[in-house]
C-alpha cells in the first residue's frame, strides 16, 4: 500500500474517531428511507417546490462552500442534488459534514425544490450518518459533451472490477444495470416456463457419478463416508429420472462445474438453464427455444440502458446438418479419411494436442473451428454423429446420427437439445463405448451409471430436452463479450 493511500486510510479514521468523539454513530441499525432519488424527481415533475422526502444512499460528489453545501446522493434507482445551509440544519449538525467523505452513506429528510440551473434537488433539514467510509471508492469524473454527460471511469482495470465487484457496482450505474437486466431475463425463463407447466426442481449438486455432458469434473472427498464424489457438470441424468418417475415437465436453473480452461467465454462456475418435456422430440423443442429466446430479448430490452444492444429474432432460426456443414467447410467428405488423413486436415485448421483427442472429439474439434465459429446469427445445427452424443435417439432414417441440435450465435454454443434416448439397452452400450473412451485416456468421457440405467429400465417416456447456458445466453442478448462481465464473481486467480 502506497504512502499516499495510508494517509487518505488515516484521514479517514481519524474522521470515524472525531464522529464517535461527539457521540454521532458512525454505523447506523436501521433507517426509514420513504423515497428513492427516481421517486423524488417524479415527485417534484415540473414544479419549483415540493413535498418533503426521506432518501438514503451513498454520496458521490461533494462541493462546500462555507456556510452552504452541495451534494449528489445515489441510490439503486439514480442519483439526486442535496443542498446543506448551516442555518437550516444549525451550528450543530452542519458542523458533522467536515467529517463527512465521499463514499459514506447518509440518510436526509428535506422539501424539495428546483435550483437555478433547474436541478431537482432537497433542502437537507435533516442528516443522519447511516454508514462511513473508510476506503475512497473509485469514482470517475463526469463531464457534459455536446448535451450529453460523459463519465470518465476511476476503475477500469477490468480484471480489478472483477475482483472487487461490489466497488465496481458501486462506481458504474451501468453495471448495475447489466445485471438487473440478467435478474429480469431468469425471472422471464421461469415465468415462461412455468407458463406451460414445467415444474422448478432441485438435484444434486455433490454427485457419487458424474455425467450429462463430456467434460472434466471438480472432485472431492465426503469424510463422513469416505467416498469421492463430483461437483455436477450437468442436471440432464436427474431431470431425466424425475420424468421417470411422473413428473412431465421439469426444468431446473442451477450452476454446473467443469475443471476446464478459464477464456472469454468459459467459467469454471456457470449457470445452466435444462428442462425436459414428455412425449415431445427435438423438432418440438426447437420451436419452444425460438420462443423462450424471444421471451427474454424482451425482458433485457426492458431495462432501458441495454435495450439498443438486444439483437432482433427473426423466426424460424435457420438450420443447418452438422456433417453436411462440416464437409462443405472442410472441402472433403471428412467420414471417409482414415486417422492420419483425418489428423493431417485438423492440423491446417489449427486443432492442436491431437494426441489427447478421440477420433469423434477430432471431429467435434474441427467443426468448432470451421462451422461453428462461423455461425453469427442464431443457427441450429442437428443431426449430430451418435459417437458424439451418447444420450440422444438414433435419427429416424439414419442410426449412424441422432436426433440433437445445438443452437448457435456470435460463433458460441448458446443451446444443446435432443430427442432423448429411452432405450435403456442402447444407452448400457453408449454408456460402455464411452467408458472404453475413459480408460483409453479421454478424460471428458463418462462412466456406466448402473442406476440411471435402472431408471430407464422401468420405463422412459419419450421425450425432448433442452440445456441452455444462461450466461452465454445473457452475453449474447446484452452485447458482452466476456463471460467474466456477466457474472458478478468470476472465478480468478488470487491476488
Amino acid at each position: 500500500m502506497s504512502e499516499e493511500l495510508n494517509f487518505v486510510l488515516q484521514a479517514r479514521r481519524e474522521k470515524l474517531e472525531a464522529l464517535e468523539s461527539a457521540g454521532v454513530p458512525p454505523y447506523a441499525y436501521s433507517f426509514d428511507r420513504q423515497h428513492s432519488a427516481n421517486e423524488a424527481h417524479g415527485l417534484l415533475g415540473t414544479a419549483e417546490e415540493g413535498p418533503a422526502v426521506t432518501l438514503a444512499g451513498r454520496i458521490v460528489a461533494w462541493r462546500s462552500h462555507g456556510k452552504t453545501t452541495f451534494a449528489h446522493l445515489a441510490d439503486s434507482t439514480g442519483k439526486i442534488q442535496l443542498y446543506f445551509k448551516k442555518d437550516q440544519l444549525g451550528e450543530q449538525m452542519y458542523s458533522l459534514l467536515a467529517h463527512l467523505d465521499l463514499g459514506d452513506i447518509v440518510g436526509v429528510h428535506g422539501a424539495l425544490f428546483r435550483t437555478k440551473t433547474r436541478e431537482v434537488t432537497v433542502r437537507v433539514d435533516r442528516v443522519e450518518i447511516l454508514a462511513k467510509s473508510l476506503r475512497p471508492l473509485p469514482f470517475g469524473k463526469e463531464e457534459e459533451v455536446n448535451g450529453e454527460i460523459v463519465r470518465h471511469s476511476g476503475f477500469a482495470d477490468p480484471e480489478q472490477r472483477y475482483r472487487q465487484r461490489y466497488a465496481d457496482l458501486a462506481v458504474h450505474p451501468e453495471v448495475r444495470a447489466l445485471f438487473v437486466a440478467r435478474s429480469r431475463m431468469t425471472s422471464a425463463i421461469r415465468s415462461f416456463l412455468d407458463e406451460r407447466d414445467f415444474l422448478e426442481v432441485e438435484t444434486p449438486i455433490l454427485q457419487p457419478l458424474y455425467g450429462g455432458a463430456a467434460a472434466r469434473p471438480f472432485t472431492t472427498i465426503h469424510n463422513a463416508l469416505d467416498m469421492p464424489l463430483y461437483l455436477r457438470i450437468a442436471d440432464e441424468l436427474y431431470l431425466k429420472r424425475l420424468v421417470v418417475g411422473g413428473l412431465d415437465r421439469v426444468y431446473e436453473i442451477g450452476h454446473d462445474f467443469r475443471n476446464e480452461g478459464i477464456d472469454r467465454t468459459h467459467n469454471p462456475e456457470f449457470t445452466m438453464l435444462e428442462f425436459y418435456q414428455a412425449y415431445a422430440d427435438y423438432t418440438g423443442m426447437m420451436e419452444l427455444v425460438e420462443q423462450l429466446l424471444e421471451r427474454t430479448a424482451e425482458a433485457v430490452r426492458s431495462v432501458p440502458e441495454l435495450a439498443a444492444k438486444v439483437p432482433e429474432f427473426h423466426r424460424p432460426f435457420k438450420r443447418v446438418e452438422w456433417i453436411p456443414s462440416l464437409n462443405q467447410a472442410a472441402g472433403v467428405d471428412v467420414t471417409s479419411l482414415d486417422d492420419a488423413q483425418l489428423g493431417a486436415l485438423a492440423s491446417r485448421v489449427g486443432v492442436e494436442k491431437q494426441e489427447s483427442l478421440s477420433r469423434p472429439k477430432l471431429l467435434d474439434e474441427m467443426f468448432q473451428a470451421l462451422v461453428e465459429s462461423k455461425l453469427v446469427q442464431p443457427t441450429f445445427v442437428v443431426d449430430y454423429p451418435v459417437d458424439l452424443s451418447p444420450l440422444a435417439k438414433p435419427k429416424r432414417g439414419n442410426p449412424q446420427l441422432t436426433e440433437r441440435f445445438e443452437l448457435f450465435a456470435n460463433g458460441k454454443e448458446m443451446a444443446n437439445a435432443f430427442s432423448e434416448l429411452n432405450d435403456p439397452l442402447d444407452q448400457r452400450q453408449r454408456f460402455e463405448a464411452q467408458a472404453k473412451l475413459k480408460a483409453e485416456g479421454d478424460e471428458e468421457a463418462v462412466e456406466v451409471d448402473e442406476d440411471y440405467l435402472r431408471a430407464m429400465e422401468y420405463g422412459m417416456p419419450p421425450m425432448g430436452g433442452v440445456g441452455i447456458g444462461v450466461d452465454r445466453l445473457f452475453m449474447y442478448l446484452s452485447g458482452a463479450t466476456n463471460i467474466r462481465d456477466v457474472i458478478l464473481f468470476p472465478t480468478m486467480r488470487p491476488e
